[in-house]
């Protein structure tokens, strides 16, 4: 059995009075250089940024230097992420690539309706894979036009390419560089498919490959979780599809947008973040045009949050995974105000008499626990569902205690076989 006085713990912390000793000495001079800096030139506050243990020697800091230099000395809220920074900025991302990328857009839908694929090819991976699922969802029920997601391991791994010829092949991608998407795309170009890429990085050698690409316009995005360009998949999707369909509706809920993503920004899903704080693991659930952001935020749930959370379509779930619905395992639901409202109600309702808890985004549900957004055409509601989800999101990772900007094991480009 291990004694108290053999863990690394109590090792470390008898050798405090040597690393202090030797921590005075080393610093002496940089130290004394610093004091008469800061004596010469006096700052008008201090702040200072940490977390557990070093957060508690901030909080002495902050006692210290009040009482003995009369500094105001206050925290950094580190709640203020690269996640937390970019998300708000998509509302003009979306602006910005709407404006871009308009003419050539036009430019596209008019080839489109002159010369009709027999089909749409999806080809994306993680969260572009998610807007990938939208995609599917807004074609087949705008332009009627069958659209499937690529496996784009039976080009890359298989070394198989099936029949593309007169298919229209969407690559989406942040970063337009990874080895299985341009192996899918490369092979559907040269099979005979139309390709457009939708990617933010526009000197990627997806944008390369392409027949036409449409920017995101994203930006710098320094979190390794994707948000922005997540979002901006879907306005660029939107964009495509209206001008496809020469949809006069679509255009205008595409333009009223970015002020809408503002407002999505500053909607109250606090409660998310209370309920899940301690949650071990939930369902999202979404359908039709839903399903998508659901994919996104159950993905988003895992990488920042530590939370497992599997998506589900609200038909799907009535089957087998039903099981485990009820007390101590909670739905978070992303409801349009479309065809799909009324089954999803019908889940919900039937979810709250069994005694389980339901947290429901968009129109309120009785006995299910309400997250607002604007008021918006249904095409457009996924992108402000998953706006206010991005900032509770944040919040509740930190409140884990995780940091959702560096999620564990994960890099921003995947190189994918």
């Amino acid at each position: 059995m291990t004694s108290p006085e053999s863990t690394r713990m109590f090792a470390e912390a008898r050798e405090a009075a040597d690393v202090v000793a030797q921590q005075i000495a080393r610093n002496a001079a940089g130290a004394a250089t610093l004091g008469a800096a800061l004596r010469a030139a006096p700052p008008r506050g201090v702040l200072t940024c940490a977390r557990g243990s070093s957060d508690h020697a901030a909080t002495f800091a902050k006692y210290l230097i009040e009482t003995r230099l009369e500094v105001l000395t206050t925290s950094a809220a580190p709640s203020v992420t690269s996640v937390y920074r970019a998300t708000p900025e998509a509302a003009d991302v979306v602006a910005r690539q709407i404006a871009r990328n308009a003419a050539t857009v036009a430019a596209l839908g008019e080839t489109l309706r002159a010369a009709p694929p027999r089909g749409v090819l999806t080809c994306a991976r993680g969260s572009s894979d998610h807007a990938a699922t939208f995609a599917k969802y807004l074609i087949e029920t705008r332009l009627g036009l069958l659209t499937t997601s690529a496996a784009p391991s039976v080009a890359s791994v298989y070394g198989t390419v099936p029949a593309m010829a007169d298919t229209l092949a969407i690559g989406i991608s942040q970063s337009g560089r990874s080895p299985d998407i341009l192996a899918t795309m490369t092979a559907a170009r040269d099979a005979g498919a139309r390709t457009v890429a939708l990617v933010n990085d526009i000197t990627s050698p997806l944008a390369a490959l392409a027949d036409t690409t449409l920017p995101l316009d994203a930006g710098p995005e320094l979190s390794v979780a994707a948000t922005k360009s997540y979002i901006a998949s879907l306005a660029a999707l939107i964009q495509l599809v209206a001008e496809w369909a020469d949809d006069a509706e679509l255009r205008a809920a595409l333009d009223g947008a970015p002020a809408l993503l503002r407002a999505a920004w500053d909607s109250d899903w606090s409660p998310l973040v209370e309920r899940l704080a301690d949650a071990r693991g939930l369902y999202v659930i979404g359908r039709g045009l839903g399903f998508g952001v659901a994919q996104e935020a159950a993905l988003k749930f895992k990488e920042t949050c530590g939370l497992h959370a599997e998506a589900f379509s609200a038909a799907e779930v009535r089957h087998g995974p039903m099981a485990l619905v009820g007390p101590g395992f909670p739905l978070l639901v992303f409801r349009q105000s479309d065809e799909t409202g009324d089954g999803v109600d019908e889940l919900v309702r039937e979810v709250v008499t069994r005694g389980g808890e339901v947290l429901v985004a968009g129109s309120a549900v009785p006995g299910a626990i309400h997250l607002p957004h604007p008021a918006a055409a249904p095409a457009i509601e996924p992108m402000l569902q998953i706006q206010a989800f991005y900032r509770a999101a944040n919040a509740l990772s930190l409140r884990r205690g995780f940091d959702p900007d560096r999620p564990p094991h994960l890099a921003k480009v995947t190189e994918t076989l």
